[in-house]
């Protein structure tokens, strides 16, 4: 041991924790303790770099956490120079962390030893604790206005390890200590007091024949105390009945539970734990030690000394880390398989990822000695229509709402009045994961959970869900082409955009893996009915890629796959590929006069049209729309066709020299888009209106109507449309002196026409225009700075640049002066500024943030300090 080592075990046992008890906290032997005691001076620390390592930094670490709680390991490692691994920075702050949170010196503001002798305490963890640093923060701000925490979430999620290691950074502001109760091993609800008594070291006491439940309130009383009662899931009414009773009689009582399923109880504040995140991924500012990568490296460190992540191993990590959905303990298991797997070994076996990882640390609990086995024990909890439930919801990619789960997953052994039930259940266990998104309630499943919920599923019945699945699909889709003109237009295009995952599964499924043609053909007609699938949902390139498919896998003559090319031939004339859109039309019309199918004539004869208009043969372009024109005023076609063939018009006639008939058609769809409520016809016809009026010589009017095409478009996810109407702008801008502006918005257009095609629909005659408007940015700025400019804007991304398109700035703060002073403090000091500023004693502030008030009186001689004051009733007038 080192000298560090040597003073936390004398530190412990003068606080009056048994030898057994220090030897469970530190992880050496109980005659190594004793060794350690009977020591009048540090022994000499030969262990090597680490511990070397710590000793010369430990001091500086130290001060940081003293100052910062909340500061992060990247903070600190920039702070001090950390020249080292960032694993091993990690474990200096959390053997640090831990450090600090053992001083057991009296609190002379409470009048109370900290630490009760010879009452048991925190378990102790082999492993060093990695990441979870921002819930970590924001468990300890719950336990100051909470009295009730549950932290919920799957097995393997890190719960108890989040509890025990917040519990011990905050025991400071619990004078009578913090306890550990284990509940996983309990399967009788009756000895639930019973245990909790044991569990604090009391069930040798004279009851005085009280219950012990009785014994517990008459110990607890008012005592200042946090309590962790872990693994709770399957003892949950009869934990939350002792809680609840616990927390009406007792007053400085605080309790943690870590549960896989809610209390359900009022006083109760639930916190649910998700992923560790990627790196890449996290919000601005995140420590990329506090992540699924840091763990791994940790844990591979252990079983292979020396493990770092480097260039040549980066990726592959990243990928076990995304497979394993961030989830601890499955990370934990896989670092187990490194002694005969390298990484990229371990990444490209993860497909059987419930047969991999079947090992782990054999100390640890059944439960998590193997990936499957935690996930049996949320099964095994669960009744038989909730796993059933589990494992049809398995069908779902991406997330389902519960319309969705009543439609596909009901039957007769459990139907749709039950599902309701069987879901709340589920988020309840955290086997279904709630999210809310603009008043929409949907639930999703870790992969990991969703493979092991298949796995009870046979191969027949896996099949019936993915062509209910399929079914469902075809049935939405059909909405949405029903309600493109219309006002649900949004509605129902936001609703296929939540769902995209759930279509993309259900089309590779159809296309890819059943053989049976009635399947195909209904995924064709998924694909090839919504002909603006591209606008709905879908990208461009993927609407083609599934076109492809569908038409590749149906009946050679067959009507659906007639409407497939026909819907193909559309997305390749708005590609620019005028050959592919030529020979698709060729076969889509011989399939139509076969089938007699007229409105797939009508649509051919449409789109042969706008492809000749594309290729700047207006002489022929005209007659072939005027044709289509008066096909659909006799027989209306689906999903709005008749405002999109009034915008090619328009289109058409603008370049001809007509603008009053252009105009005409612009005005009708607008009048159309009125009448109905829809949005998305009219911005093109926005678009329309604004080019005629640019070719007329009105920049500003055209300007105008772009800009309002724009702010409609923006609400879908047309790249096409937002693209054209961004091009549009630039060009005004160019007009109107913006020539900056002009070059940034038409860099960006360009770039974006190349992500899916060609420039300007691979129209001469458009991109004639473009380069006659941007010509005159160029000549204002001078080729090097327009094209700095326009590199600048193709770098940009498609919401950034409507942003700027819009002018929609960023909020300033009300006062500079206030952001300056804010930027001096550290996160935790301003936090304690803002509640002195509010009036809090120190004593109450650190109630509010569970801190000593010694430090938060620290934290206050900080503030003061930095912002040269004098005295605390100055801060106030300070921070407005």
């Amino acid at each position: 041991m080192n000298s560090d080592e040597w003073e936390r075990i004398r530190t412990l046992h003068a606080s009056g924790e048994t030898i057994k008890g220090i030897s469970r906290r530190t992880g050496f032997s109980r005659n190594t303790i004793r060794r350690a005691l009977q020591l009048s001076a540090p022994p000499d620390d030969r262990r090597g770099t680490r511990s070397t390592l710590y000793d010369a930094h430990s001091d500086s670490i130290k001060e940081l956490l003293s100052t910062d709680p909340e500061i992060t390991v990247q903070a600190i490692k920039d702070t001090i120079g950390w020249e080292h691994a960032s694993s091993t920075l990690a474990r200096a702050v959390a053997r640090a962390r831990e450090e600090l949170a053992a001083d057991v010196l009296p609190d002379p503001a409470q009048g109370r030893q900290l630490t009760a002798p010879g009452t048991p305490t925190l378990p102790h963890f082999s492993t060093t604790f990695i990441g979870r640093r921002p819930e970590i923060a924001r468990l300890r701000g719950l336990l100051g206005e909470h009295r009730l925490v549950t932290i919920t979430g799957p097995g393997g999620m890190g719960k108890t390890r989040l509890a025990t290691h917040t519990a011990q950074e905050v025991r400071r502001a619990f004078s009578d200590g913090v306890r550990f109760v284990e509940l996983a091993s309990l399967r009788s609800p009756e000895l639930i007091a019973q245990t909790v008594l044991e569990g604090l070291n009391l069930a040798g006491r004279d009851q005085q024949g009280a219950t012990a439940e009785a014994a517990l309130i008459d110990h607890l009383g008012d005592r200042r105390m946090l309590l962790v009662l872990d693994n709770c899931e399957h003892l949950v009414d009869a934990v939350a009945g002792l809680v609840h009773t616990l927390l009406q009689a007792t007053t400085g009582l605080a309790i943690i539970v870590t549960s896989r399923e809610v209390l359900a109880l009022p006083e109760e504040f639930v916190l649910p734990l998700g992923s560790l995140p990627m790196p890449d991924t996290d919000a601005p500012g995140h420590d990329p030690l506090d992540s699924a990568t840091a763990l791994f490296e940790s844990r591979a460190d252990a079983v292979l000394s020396g493990f770092r992540i480097d260039d040549s191993n980066r990726e592959a990590v990243r990928r076990v880390c995304e497979r394993l959905d961030g989830l601890p303990l499955a990370i934990e298991l896989a670092c187990a398989r490194l002694p005969v797997l390298s990484v990229s070994e371990l990444a490209d076996r993860l497909d059987h990822r419930l047969d991999l990882l079947t090992t782990g640390n054999r100390a640890a609990p059944s439960r998590h000695q193997s990936l499957i086995a935690t996930l049996d024990w949320s099964h095994d909890h669960c009744t038989a229509e909730q796993q059933l439930l589990w494992s049809r919801a398995s069908v779902f990619a991406g997330g389902f709402d519960l319309a969705m789960a009543e439609e596909i997953c009901a039957n007769d052994e459990l139907t749709s009045p039950r599902i309701l039930d069987a879901i709340m259940a589920l988020v309840s266990k955290s086997i279904l994961l709630r999210e809310e998104h603009e008043s929409s309630v949907r639930f999703r499943m870790l992969e990991t959970i969703r493979e092991y919920g298949q796995s009870h599923l046979s191969e027949d019945a896996l099949d019936g869900l993915h062509e209910r699945l399929l079914a469902w699909t075809l049935a939405k889709v059909r909405e949405l082409v029903v309600a493109w003109p219309g006002p649900d237009q949004r509605r129902i295009n936001g609703w296929f955009r939540a769902n995209r995952a759930n279509v993309r599964k259900a089309l590779h499924w159809a296309l890819d893996e059943s053989t049976c043609q009635d399947v195909r053909r209904t995924a064709a007609q998924v694909v090839a009915e919504p002909w603006f699938l591209w606008a709905g949902g879908a990208s461009v390139r993927e609407h083609r890629l599934w076109l492809d498919r569908a038409v590749e896998r149906v009946d050679a003559d067959s009507e659906v796959r007639g409407q497939a090319l026909a819907t193909l031939a559309l997305v390749q004339t708005l590609q620019g590929d005028r050959d592919g859109a030529g020979a698709s039309l060729t076969e889509a019309e011989r399939i139509a006069a076969l089938t007699g199918d007229a409105a797939t004539a009508d649509f051919v004869e449409h789109t042969r049209g706008l492809r000749e208009y594309f290729a700047g043969d207006f002489p022929a372009a005209e007659p072939l729309l005027l044709e289509a024109l008066s096909r659909y005023r006799a027989n209306e076609p689906r999903g709005g066709l008749r405002s999109a063939l009034d915008v090619h018009l328009g289109m058409l006639y603008a370049f001809t020299g007509q603008a009053e008939l252009s105009e005409q058609h612009y005005r009708e769809v607008h009048e159309r888009s009125g009448a109905t409520g829809e949005r998305w016809f009219k911005a093109y016809a926005d678009f329309g209106l604004g080019a005629v009026e640019l070719l007329n010589g009105d920049a500003e009017r055209a300007h105008q109507m772009a800009l309002g095409g724009l702010t409609l478009i923006r609400d879908f996810d047309d790249e096409i449309g937002a693209t054209l109407i961004i091009d549009l702008l630039g060009w005004t801008e160019a007009v109107l002196g913006e020539t900056e502006r002009a070059a940034l918005l038409v860099g960006s257009a360009s770039n974006l026409w190349g992500a899916f095609g060609r420039q300007l629909y691979g129209s001469h005659h458009w991109v004639d225009v473009r380069e006659r408007y941007s010509s005159l940015a160029r000549e204002q700025l001078g080729a090097d700075r327009y094209d700095e400019l326009h590199a600048e804007g193709a770098a940009m991304s498609v919401s950034d640049v409507i942003a700027f398109a819009l002018d929609e700035s960023v909020v300033l703060p009300e006062s500079a002066a206030v952001a300056d002073t804010l930027a001096m403090l550290t996160p935790r000091e301003r936090e304690v500024a803002g509640l002195v500023a509010k009036g809090l004693s120190n004593k109450e502030i650190a109630a509010r943030l569970v801190l000593s008030p010694r430090t938060i009186e620290g934290h206050v001689e900080h503030v003061l300090q930095k912002l040269c004051l004098t005295s605390r009733t100055q801060i106030p007038g300070t921070l407005t």
